[in-house]
């Protein structure tokens, strides 16, 4: 079998791709790699969001999991960030999330988790996938060895009480919290709900024939429309609003203006607030490739470091342990706090972030505001053929830009991760320069890869 697990866990259509029989044989390797020898002490730990393959890919995972003597805890519908922190807190041998984030209804996903509430390594994949090929390899347990699987969604409690403590007094705002019918419809509003906050929920239910259908992180119109609604009925309220994505390891924001608050200007506002609590590791924060220099040049004046990783928030949280880094994110809303959790925490941000706001008595469009986002210029250019990367003429061409911007700007070539693409992206200060660079740089790969 070739390679399944992408940048986030084994993901595809829904008992067409990921069938149940793949999810029973991914579940028995998974836990003979990272769980290890079954152990009644340290069981399995299974969430998942609410779409409708849900049900049947638990059954599949949690009968996986069983066959080879672990025993299983099953979370119920819970945000992925809840299964990481589960694991932990309750000592258990290893963590399963059943999502697909963001993607379609009809899409799921499988991910692991290791009992230090990581994702899995390269490495602990690859065994994964090999250990596919091997099953008979993998022991059936029988008799009394057989695992048990049970329920334990009072665990969730662990999660809650980790993102509230800290949290400051939120009686002040009325957030509309959009649940995108997905993992957060409960944990989301109940959150920030314990610390005071006037919740106004949206698309906070159980519904996963509509997960991220025109709603959540993928969708901000229905949480910015009601944002502005409440605004108008209540002018003395402070109204902002959250939104999650399916299975909720990452948000964004909507401030009291309507505008989007995206993961550059919540990196900012989080790191300059650990910056002055002195628990900002390093004083550098960890970002991609794609974060705007703006955040860049904010964090500067603020006595912080960017860091930049490949796109994945599992590369930004690479560059943080191998930098010994505490914080990082992408501007998609992925925020890693090594401080509150080991993974993307949309809920523990939304606490987080709103701390922030109401401890500083201000709005969230005031607090982003020292973030000036600078011109950016996308060109695709359409090839197959990622080599094209290392032409002399190709990278001649980034040489001379990266020349003549210096300081002012930056160029990024890069190949797509899901499309035949080759992107050229610039940033700088003048639009008619940016713009001129972008394209001469596009028709130098434009012209090497008709030649390669």
């Amino acid at each position: 079998m070739g390679r399944i697990f992408g940048t986030d866990g084994v993901r595809g259509i829904a008992n067409r791709d990921l069938t149940p029989e793949l999810a029973f044989r991914l579940a028995r390797a998974g836990a003979a790699v990272v769980a290890g020898k079954p152990d009644r002490r340290r069981p399995l730990v299974v969430g998942r969001d609410t779409r409708l393959s849900g049900t049947m890919l638990e059954a599949a995972v949690v009968a996986g999991v069983t066959s080879t003597g672990h025993d299983t805890l099953s979370l119920g519908v819970v945000p992925t960030p809840t299964v990481a922190c589960v694991t932990v807190a309750t000592g258990a041998a290893a963590g399963i999330m059943i999502s697909a984030s963001h993607n379609p209804i009809e899409d799921n996903g499988i991910k692991f988790f290791g009992p230090d509430g990581f994702k899995l390594t390269d490495a602990q994949e690859s065994a994964i996938e090999r250990a596919l090929d091997d099953d008979a390899g993998i022991a059936r347990a029988t008799h009394a060895e057989v695992g048990i699987a049970r329920s334990a969604h009072d665990l969730v409690e662990h999660y809650l009480a980790s993102i509230v403590r800290g949290g400051a007094d939120l009686s002040s705002l009325t957030v509309v919290v959009d649940a995108a019918f997905g993992a957060a419809y409960l944990v989301g509003p109940q959150a920030l709900a314990r610390l005071g906050a006037t919740v106004e929920p949206l698309n906070a239910r159980d519904d996963g024939a509509r997960i991220n259908v025109g709603c959540g992180s993928t969708d901000l119109s229905g949480v910015r429309d009601r944002v502005l609604e409440l605004a108008a009925q209540r002018p003395n309220a402070h109204v902002l609003g959250v939104a999650f994505d399916g299975d909720a390891d990452r948000a964004l924001f909507v401030d009291e203006t309507g505008a989007t608050i995206d993961g550059d200007r919540m990196m900012l506002i989080l790191a300059r607030d650990k910056k002055r609590a002195g628990t900002l590791r390093g004083d550098t924060v960890v970002g991609t490739v794609m974060s705007n220099i703006g955040l860049e040049r904010a964090l500067r004046a603020e006595g912080i470091a960017l860091a930049r990783a490949a796109v994945g928030d599992r590369y930004v949280l690479e560059a943080m342990l191998a930098g010994a880094f505490g914080f990082g994110g992408e501007q998609s809303g992925h925020i890693i706090d090594l401080d509150r959790n080991t993974t993307g925490d949309g809920p523990g941000t939304a606490v987080a972030l709103l701390s922030v706001v109401a401890r500083e008595r201000t709005t969230l469009h005031d607090l982003a505001a020292a973030l000036v986002v600078a011109p950016q210029i996308l060109v695709n250019v359409r090839t197959r053929n990622k080599q094209v990367l290392d032409d002399g003429a190709v990278r001649a061409a980034v040489e001379r830009v990266e020349r003549e911007l210096g300081n002012s700007g930056r160029i990024l070539v890069r190949p797509s991760g899901t499309e035949p693409l080759i992107r050229v992206m610039i940033e700088g200060d003048d639009p008619a320069r940016i713009d001129r660079l972008a394209n001469e740089v596009a028709e130098i790969v434009r012209t090497a890869a008709q030649i390669l």
